[in-house]
């Protein structure tokens, strides 16, 4: 039987219709919904739209280029030749050796210093905020200007330089560091640890500081000292934030450029500071073979990349 509302006007009996009141919030909230994504979704189309104009388009332009030769403003493919031409000087070699040395010792100090000094300031019960601001504090001078530092205080050749004075106080012969085809390595390796082990010791200490505590309370009652503690406890513990940044580590230290652009003044005694990425800068501004430099550059990319196939790989096994 249907419900008689209005002469000539019959509606069955169910669920009531919507009042004007529901209708409006709903309008405002799906209004309000719309806002929300449009607004999000702009701020996601200006980071795509900057990704691809500052650094999708310059890779594979990069990539096109290293397959092109251009002279005299004509552009001709040659295919691998460049790749061929490149590989077959000398200092192309010579190069990724110092840049694989220079990642290794980096590896060594400047991955396992920063992470010793996180322990250590975890450890601290006083003065912590002052020591995190003094080991930090390097990371938030210039690069050129500490390097500037280094070179002509630091690393001055004469006794009045503060590493030979501290040797000349010791007792030990001193080192001409980067006239000296054997130190320039090493001096770069410390110049650059210095400077940048900031970010990675605040890195560990966020980490350090969320293990629990009650896994070092017992490992204390079980007798672990301080050296098992940390290979027990310590280490299992922050081993992802551990391979995430030895992963970041071997990226950045096999891109090496400002070292030895201003410590070495650019190749160094004997092309003992050459890098990659060295090679690539005098290939494209002084060799004006901006070819051969996307051919470099492609390489150094396909490297890379296959460090961190590996990384991605290893990481996710042990998940």
């Amino acid at each position: 039987m249907a419900l008689t509302t209005a002469p000539g006007a019959t509606r069955r009996p169910g669920r009531p219709a919507p009042t004007p009141p529901r209708a409006a919030a709903r309008r405002a909230g799906l209004g309000r919904r719309v806002r929300d994504n449009l607004t999000g979704h702009t701020f996601l189309i200006g980071a795509v739209a900057c990704f691809a104009v500052f650094s999708w388009y310059p890779m594979v332009r990069g990539v096109v280029m290293s397959f092109q030769r251009t002279r005299r403003g004509e552009t001709t493919w040659v295919g691998w030749d460049n790749y061929t031409r490149i590989m077959a000087d000398p200092s192309f070699w010579t190069a990724w050796k110092n840049t694989f040395v220079f990642t290794g010792l980096a590896l060594v100090l400047g991955y396992a210093v920063p992470f010793l000094v996180a322990i250590l300031l975890n450890e601290l019960r006083h003065a912590k905020g002052y020591l995190r601001v003094l080991v930090y504090l390097p990371v938030m001078l210039p690069p050129a200007s500490a390097l500037f530092l280094f070179k002509f205080y630091a690393y001055d050749p004469s006794e009045a330089g503060l590493f030979n004075a501290i040797l000349t106080a010791v007792g030990l012969p001193t080192s001409e560091w980067m006239q000296s085809p054997t130190m320039t390595m090493p001096a770069m390796v410390l110049a650059s640890t210095w400077m940048n082990m900031g970010g990675a010791v605040l890195i560990y200490l966020a980490a350090l500081q969320n293990i629990p505590g009650e896994l070092y309370e017992a490992a204390e009652i079980d007798g672990a000292g301080v050296w098992r503690r940390i290979r027990h406890v310590t280490i299992p513990q922050t081993r992802l934030i551990l391979a995430l940044l030895a992963m970041l580590q071997i990226v950045a230290t096999m891109q090496l450029f400002i070292e030895p652009l201003i410590l070495a003044n650019g190749a160094g005694t004997q092309d003992s500071a050459t890098s990659v990425a060295y090679l690539i800068y005098q290939h494209g501004f002084f060799q004006n073979d901006l070819n051969g430099a996307a051919a470099l550059g492609v390489i150094m990319l396909v490297v890379l990349a296959g460090f961190s196939a590996v990384y991605v790989r290893l990481t996710a096994r042990q998940d």
